[in-house]
């Protein structure tokens, strides 16, 4: 087992890494922004160094003074949580040539996964469905116009190096083309540096159903179960739950077994994901992408298989046999509480003047603030996720309520409103949903 962990995150998720580490016996170590130094999962490590100010790209982005800060405090590896440079293949690299453990899956294969276009192209290669698309970028707005035509209107627009929701539009005609496709390539050269646009049929009633896959040190991999996360709001999940109620164990198996491909393809190890569009009339589904990290969401599939997934990346990555549970029992549901407006979703940091946890069977939270601290605006508006399990879905639900009802939360704006209403809504409520559920409700 590695000995000492560098965690290169911030907030809950690097809460929760240095928990499961601690447990291990590993020593933790993490790193942080100025702003950042009072939260919890600062105290919480063995050691924590100052990386930089608030601005992500001086701190949480800067992989010299991470790689520095690793070095200075003898971590032996180095854990990236999800975002920041969790995808960054040269990030990878740069830890393993500085002879540090990458505690992740191989930057061939990040790599491999990043491009969108490039992605696609390798699923479609390897017997992976993927949605009627462009092969190569788009250069121009006629050789989108072009592609669009072929594939047939409306079209999704994405920025081959997006991730996370981010650098995507929808374009009904011709007209609506244009202009989304000069947004989002400019978009995506301010973001990614990547200029490069992808051109893809998009599916007005779709579901969003992704699988968690592990990539073992024995050259093997493995599906766990499939996650449903389809309450979205700009292309960005909300509440996500497993199993999905969409799936049928014929279709299971059929994601399972493609998942499971699409990992062998790319040589795959440690965690990761493998997102699809489900056509729930037709029950056919599209590779999306491929996650090479942990999802935000890791958490349900947690419960349903009585699994620690970040015990399993430590193991994984420090050589180990090991044989995850595949078998589940329940159902689980993850609530994303941020810090924004229960309304329009728009960001709403401030001072916590109140934060008190719900507790019960069944309820967990992995929360990265408490009372006392502050919310800023520099970072991802999540401040806890709130997780829940049952014996199935009715329970689930009830235990979300309540956990919701008893989830105080003053100073900073919140969506626990909206989630008491989405926990009541009749589509919801009918497992029957889509990606569009969100905008029906507003």
């Amino acid at each position: 087992m590695i000995e000492s962990l560098l965690v290169a995150n911030r907030g809950e998720i690097a809460r929760r890494v240095v928990r499961t580490a601690r447990r291990l016996g590993v020593r933790t170590i993490v790193v942080h922004s100025e702003a950042d130094a009072g939260l919890p999962f600062v105290a919480e490590a063995d050691e924590a160094v100052c990386v930089g100010p608030a601005n992500p790209a001086q701190s949480y982005r800067n992989a010299d003074a991470i790689l520095a800060a690793a070095k200075s405090t003898g971590a032996q590896a180095i854990h990236p949580g999800y975002g920041f440079l969790s995808e960054n293949a040269e990030f990878a690299r740069a830890v393993e040539a500085n002879g540090l453990i990458w505690v992740g899956p191989g930057a061939d294969a990040i790599a491999a996964m990043g491009d969108k276009i490039n992605a696609r192209n390798l699923m479609a290669e390897a017997g992976v469905p993927v949605a009627p698309g462009t092969h190569d970028p788009a250069d121009t707005v006629d050789a989108a116009i072009e592609a669009a035509t072929r594939i047939g209107y409306p079209v999704m627009v994405k920025a081959a190096a997006g991730g996370g929701g981010m650098g995507m539009a929808v374009a009904g005609d011709e007209a609506a083309l244009r202009t989304e496709f000069t947004k989002v390539r400019g978009f995506a050269e301010r973001m990614f540096g990547d200029g490069s646009v992808l051109i893809e049929r998009y599916f007005p009633r779709v579901r969003h159903v992704e699988v968690q896959i592990l990539g073992l040190a024995d050259g093997r991999v493995v599906a766990l179960s499939e996650r449903e996360c389809s309450v979205q709001r700009r292309n960005q999940k909300l509440l996500e739950e497993a199993h999905s109620p969409a799936v049928s164990p014929e279709l299971r198996e059929r994601l399972l077994a493609t998942a499971v491909r699409a990992g062998e393809a790319v040589g795959y190890r440690n965690a990761g994901t493998v997102e699809c569009l489900l056509d729930p009339t037709t029950g056919e589904f599209f590779f999306l992408e491929m996650n090479t990290r942990l999802q935000v969401e890791h958490p349900i599939t947690e419960l349903i298989h009585g699994i620690d997934l970040v015990e399993e990346q430590l193991r994984i990555a420090s050589g180990e046999t090991v044989d995850p549970p595949l078998r589940t029992t329940g159902h689980a549901i993850e609530l994303r509480v941020n810090a924004e407006d229960p309304k329009r979703f728009l960001p709403g940091p401030g001072n916590v003047t109140t934060w008190v946890e719900p507790s019960g069977e069944g309820v967990r939270v992995d929360s990265g603030y408490a009372e006392g601290t502050t919310v800023t605006p520099h970072y991802d508006p999540l401040m806890a996720k709130l997780i829940v399990v049952g014996a199935d879905r009715a329970e689930a639900v009830e235990r979300a309520r309540a956990a919701v009802a008893g989830f105080r939360i003053a100073g900073p704006k919140n969506n626990l409103p909206f989630f008491a209403e989405l926990l009541e809504n009749d589509e919801f409520l009918s497992g029957d949903y889509d990606t569009g559920i969100v905008s029906r409700m507003r």
